[in-house]
């Protein structure tokens, strides 16, 4: 079987399909973030009756993506990234530095190198795991949005680009699902280097805007994507979702600027109103 590099393989996603691609038969290289996490990793794979390779790898680190050129990766799941919460006018320059830097810019310099190797051997797959946010917006979430657009952006020019290669390109499009993502990108103010006091918003009242679904068919559909068992670029998760997805696409085309002006919007309520971990109907 082929082999697979999964990166952010240390929790949430990546950690249980790093699991599901092993249990298939694929050489499964499971990256992870800071090396006190490879070997609980390696445990919890002795433990699933799954071989993983473990590997230290942090995404906005060069000398890790070098190291990775030697890993012969055939499919590459760019899965690692950081979710900073707060409004795009309170959050510091740092932070937003480091949400592109994990999210955007570090995925895709590892991506260039690896995906120069396939060229050569004419195949490859590689996939960007995006979000619901890199199609919508949500308050309080810009930022990461924005880094997800950016990874849009950068996915669907790359399935361009490496078309004539061999190369596949696919996305995965996770909405709000409830791994602990969302809830501690949300408690990332409290490190923030900034004078609190000339904050718009008190982030002690707010948490993550939606209701959060289990995340089973995250895992489904990002497994057969890297296997190659879905072959659809886009892949949005859940998919009771997806009406409601194209609609906020549409949307700012009819929208005026001065509509609600001096409002809250319902949206931003939300934010006040929801309790972390709130699960969404199944």
């Amino acid at each position: 079987m082929k082999t697979v590099l999964i990166t952010g393989a240390g929790s949430g996603f990546g950690h249980e399909v790093a699991m599901r691609l092993a249990e298939k038969g694929f050489a499964v290289i499971a990256a992870v973030e800071i090396y006190a996490q490879v070997q609980p990793l390696k445990r919890e794979a002795a433990a699933r009756g799954v071989s993983l390779q473990v590997e230290k790898l942090d995404v906005t680190n060069d000398g890790d993506h070098r190291k990775a050129l030697a890993w012969n990766v055939e499919i590459l799941v760019n899965n690692a990234g950081v979710l900073e919460g707060g409004a795009v006018v309170d959050i510091p320059a740092e932070n937003m530095r480091n949400e592109f830097e994990v999210n955007v810019i570090g995925p895709l310099l590892l991506t260039q190198g690896i995906a120069k190797q396939m060229v050569k051997r004419k195949e490859g797959r590689i996939v960007w795991v995006s979000s619901r946010e890199g199609l919508n917006v949500n308050p309080f979430t810009g930022i990461y949005s924005a880094s997800k657009h950016a990874v849009e952006a950068i996915a669907e020019t790359m399935a361009l680009e490496l078309q004539e290669f061999g190369i596949e390109v696919a996305t995965i499009n996770p909405g709000p699902f409830l791994t602990g993502f969302n809830d501690r990108g949300f408690e990332t103010w409290k490190s923030w280097k900034d004078d609190a006091s000339e904050r718009l918003f008190d982030y002690s009242k707010l948490a993550f805007p939606r209701a959060q679904f289990d995340p089973e068919p995250v895992y489904a559909t990002m497994t057969a994507v890297a296997a190659g068992e879905i072959d659809t670029y886009r892949n949005l998760e859940p998919k009771s979702m997806l009406e409601e997805t194209k609609k906020n696409i549409e949307a700012p085309w009819n929208r005026k600027v001065k509509d609600g002006l001096g409002t809250r919007p319902p949206s931003v309520q939300k934010s006040y109103e929801m309790q972390p971990e709130t699960l969404a109907p199944s």
